[in-house]
């Protein structure tokens, strides 16, 4: 049955693993310095004073006009990757947890964008782990955000880059996912924007991943 959850390892977040955001990068990916696509999963840390639980408040800094939000499913390891093969990936899984990845608005490819994605507070972090016996295969889940109750455009896992146990797999492949860690399944290319005040809702079809609700505030002068 589902659990109450907070992280326990390092939390990844993964780049072009939904299909429109590869897209959306084009020919981009193919200009200098990189001259090629990337072929192994491209990942990035979202460091714990980033992590905030369901019903938290996170404030926005006073000189952002608006924050995207990157709505996506973390999958949690329940051991050491130690032997995980793309056949048994999913098996050394506890679990599925909703997750919405804040981040301040930018363009930057060259650089790790880790004062965009780590400020304080700027991972919600779903208040369930899910296991797959109850939530099914990923690839089949669809989430859906709100702001303010006004409902976003729905995502889905069924065009991923890297399916979940093909992610899982090449990552462990060049570092070991260790108990505890959260590996996520990307988000989409076109990420909502809020603003201080509002309200943020994400919930999805799977009712035993709970719901996700924060509430963006304006930072204190």
């Amino acid at each position: 049955m589902s659990t109450s959850y907070f992280p326990q390892g390092t939390v990844y977040g993964t780049l072009l693993n939904q299909r429109s955001e590869w897209l959306a990068l084009g020919d981009a990916m193919s200009q200098p310095p990189h001259q090629a696509p990337p072929r192994a999963p491209v990942l990035y840390v979202k460091t714990a004073n980033t992590w905030s639980a369901s019903g938290s408040s996170v404030a926005v800094p006073k000189q952002v006009a608006k924050v995207q939000l990157g709505v996506t499913l973390g999958l949690v390891m329940a051991r050491d990757g130690f032997g995980l093969t793309a056949a048994n990936a999913l098996d050394h899984l506890a679990g599925l947890v909703l997750l919405c990845d804040l981040s301040i608005p930018h363009t930057s490819l060259l650089r790790p964008p880790v004062k965009y994605n780590c400020l304080d507070g700027f991972l919600g972090v779903g208040p369930f782990c899910a296991p797959l016996s109850q939530t099914g295969d990923p690839s089949a889940l669809e989430l859906q955000l709100f702001i303010n109750d006004a409902a976003q455009p729905s995502v889905g896992f069924a065009d991923l880059v890297r399916a979940a146990a093909t992610l899982l797999h090449d990552v462990n492949e060049f570092m070991t996912l260790r108990q505890g860690d959260v590996l996520m399944l990307g988000c989409m290319a076109d990420k909502p924007l809020a603003s201080a005040g509002d309200r943020i809702r994400l919930s999805s079809s799977c009712a035993a991943l709970g719901e996700l609700n924060l509430i963006l505030t304006a930072e204190a002068a």
